[in-house]
């Protein structure tokens, strides 16, 4: 009885996972944040490269 009194006042085992699911919360905005910016960059690449084959392609 004393072994589980013990065991429900040990906190420690709640932080590690706090800091665990901030870890994850913080991983998936950054993978969000570069799957965004990787689409926008991939459409700038294209358009210069499109502008490149072909000069009439080109915005003035």
């Amino acid at each position: 009885m004393n072994f589980i009194n013990k065991l429900a006042r040990d906190e420690q085992g709640a932080t590690a996972i706090e800091y665990g699911l901030i870890a994850a919360l913080i991983a998936v905005a950054a993978i969000t944040a570069m799957q965004s910016l990787g689409n926008s960059l991939d459409t700038t690449f294209t358009g210069v490269s499109d502008c490149l084959d072909d000069q009439s392609n080109c915005p003035t």
